[in-house]
């Protein structure tokens, strides 16, 4: 009970009481009769006609812009154009889309509330991109830029075989449409708490939109409505970051608050890999997470659109400034809410009864004086959902069109018809993921199992990349094994640590809070006990200690990454050992430049290579290589 201490001793008793089992109807008849009474004393705030105009004025653009590059001038007539630009788009509005679209609801609202409960430990991954830059920069993309690729898992099957390239674009595809629905049903979720419309209309009006010039559009479309939700979004960020900081009596002000309620504990240096929040877990866990994001297909489709390698790297450096400024906006106004709820918790008074309403909340309370600015912002969160949404499904129909499509019709000879298929793909992928949303909200512990299964396919996904770019010995049955042992190691961690979370076994406890400043003599029902801290108590059905999971289930989540990155890759180099290695010498184009000091020097490249596989040489003739370099092809 440390974490309770400076309150008096009546409190104290208060908390003994409720946290044994015998008492958990104290805990419900103060939530269920003292909390509602709070909650009734505080003053209803919602959207005004100010809002909504601002709001839909916004969905009315971007569907403009899709009309605009979908109905005039080229009309992305071709895949090429559809999905990559032509090749011809500017560093600027790539980099601006690449931010505006990894930037969603959950790094604008979910960040924000876990800084609120459990300290500014995220503000670690700034550190943390040093290191993804100079990877992804001299590691990488230098194989992906020399081949041009529309589809990274293409590069598997140059390097690996089909099966590899089918099995990474699984994992992908089945990551997507989990992580999808969610970055829909969030902000609908906060607007819904602002507007008081029921998510089921909001959801499908909200997404039909995107849809809407997703299809028309290609990238084109989303990379300039990215720009402009980009726009909107960090407007609505900057001018809600100076009025709270206003509100909270300026920066010298939220910054001591923080740092008097734990809020900044930012260095623990202690290696246990079981605490949530360390130096440890969150900057080595963000070094392979970021990673695993900027070889994602998202990302690589568009550091590919750009016509130079130059520009490419110009590209990511751009991308990686822009993604860590506005995250650190985020964080920032995590501390904002603390310093203006520190003593009124709106979680413990039932005002607030999600973590993701907490910032509308927040936005509603500051704001509301300003004509507008809160549909602004609800407007802005919006945008970095469409944005995501958006770029998603472009990338993600381009993946299916090229692994799953093309491997059931064919080659597709006419442009029009690729061009058509593509949009066909973009508005079944948006439909399917609309509908899920409503299967989100029936299932309230989907959101951190969707974002642990995130990680644990990116871990997976990551380890296949390496083993290709690097580990020349790596071959196509040990990375298709590792792949598999990788997924499904980390996915038993995450299953067994979710079950044991569920059991109330497993409890994060958050930074402390109070209730002393609001009204109804809150201070003498529950001074520092939230309502998360009410449902881990009453979810345990005995003493915790009395039994202890596994280490493994035990981990902090941020290492779900890395854990299954180096089990693939760990496995995959054994078994390319253990097992029969019949695959041919690999070319150069298809390793990372960085190795080439230690490879063979007759190593050829692959447009002088000679194959000794039918299926590697029948894929450089479908690849349409030169009739001179098809001649040396063995027989």
């Amino acid at each position: 009970m440390s974490r309770y201490r400076g309150h008096r001793s009546s409190t104290g008793e208060w908390i003994r009481k409720v946290t044994m089992p015998t008492q958990g109807s104290t805990i419900f008849e103060s939530v269920t009769t003292v909390l509602p009474q709070v909650s009734k004393m505080i003053p209803s705030i919602s959207f005004s006609w100010y809002d909504y105009i601002l709001f839909c004025t916004m969905l009315g653009l971007s569907a403009m812009i899709g009309i605009y590059f979908g109905c005039f001038g080229t009309k992305q007539n071709s895949a090429n154009e559809y999905l990559m630009g032509n090749k011809k788009m500017k560093v600027f509005p790539i980099s601006v889309s690449l931010v505006a679209s990894h930037i969603s609801g959950l790094t604008l609202l979910a960040v924000p509330a876990d800084v609120y409960r459990f300290g500014a430990a995220y503000w670690l991954f700034v550190p943390a991109v040093v290191p993804v830059v100079l990877f992804t920069i001299y590691i990488y993309l230098p194989v992906f830029c020399k081949l041009q690729v529309t589809s990274t898992y293409e590069y598997l099957e140059r390097r690996f075989d089909k099966t590899n390239r089918l099995f990474a674009s699984f994992l992908f595809t089945l990551g997507l449409f989990l992580y999808l629905p969610i970055v829909i049903y969030i902000p609908g979720l906060a607007l819904s708490a602002a507007t008081g419309i029921n998510i089921h209309y909001i959801t499908p009006v909200v997404c039909g939109v995107c849809i809407f010039y997703t299809t028309l559009g290609g990238l084109k479309a989303v990379v300039w409505t990215d720009t402009l939700q980009f726009t909107v979004t960090t407007g609505a960020v900057i001018i809600v970051t100076v009025i709270g900081i206003k509100s909270g009596g300026g920066v010298g002000e939220i910054w001591a608050k923080a740092l008097e309620g734990h809020r900044l504990e930012l260095f623990d240096f202690d290696p246990d890999p079981t605490k949530r929040d360390t130096f440890w877990t969150v900057s080595i866990g963000f070094t392979f997470g970021w990673l695993s994001m900027f070889i994602h297909q998202s990302c690589v489709q568009k550091f590919l659109s750009v016509p130079t390698f130059r520009q490419t790297k110009i590209t990511v450096v751009y991308f990686t400034i822009g993604i860590t400024v506005i995250a650190s906006f985020s964080i920032f106004i995590g501390l904002m809410m603390y310093s203006r709820y520190a003593h009124c918790d709106p979680f413990t008074t039932g005002v607030v009864q999600k973590s993701d309403q907490l910032l509308p909340y927040f936005v509603l309370d500051v704001a509301s004086h300003v004509p507008g600015l809160s549909g602004l912002f609800i407007a802005g969160i919006f945008c970095a959902a469409l944005s995501t949404l958006s770029a998603s499904l472009n990338c993600l129909a381009g993946t299916m069109y090229e692994d799953f499509v093309l491997k059931v019709t064919g080659p597709i000879n006419s442009d029009k018809r690729a061009a058509l298929v593509l949009r066909v793909l973009v508005v079944i992928i948006g439909v399917v993921c609309t509908l899920l949303v409503f299967v989100v909200e029936r299932l309230g512990g989907l959101l951190p199992l969707a974002i642990s299964l995130g990680a644990v396919t990116a871990g997976p996904l990551l380890g296949m990349f390496t083993l290709g770019v690097v580990i020349p010995k790596a071959s196509c049955r040990g990375t298709f094994y590792g792949s598999i042992m990788g997924l499904v190691f980390v996915s038993w961690v995450v299953t067994m640590a979710q079950y044991y979370k569920a059991q109330g076994l497993m409890v994060n406890v958050p930074k402390p809070i109070s209730v002393d400043s609001c009204p109804a003599n809150v201070t003498t029902v529950a001074p520092s006990l939230t309502t998360l801290d009410i449902f881990n108590v009453t979810q345990s059905t005995g003493d915790p200690e009395q039994f202890k999971p596994f280490f493994l289930f035990r981990i902090s989540h941020y290492y779900y990454t890395p854990l299954g990155t180096m089990v693939t890759i760990f496995c995959g180099i054994l078994l390319s050992c253990v097992l029969r290695n019949d695959d041919p010498p690999v070319d150069r184009d298809l390793l990372s430049p960085i190795i080439y000091g230690l490879l063979d020097e007759k190593v050829p490249d692959e447009k002088s290579k000679e194959y000794y596989r039918l299926d590697k040489a029948l894929h450089l003739v479908t690849t349409n290589w030169e009739k001179d370099d098809c001649a040396k092809i063995k027989t």
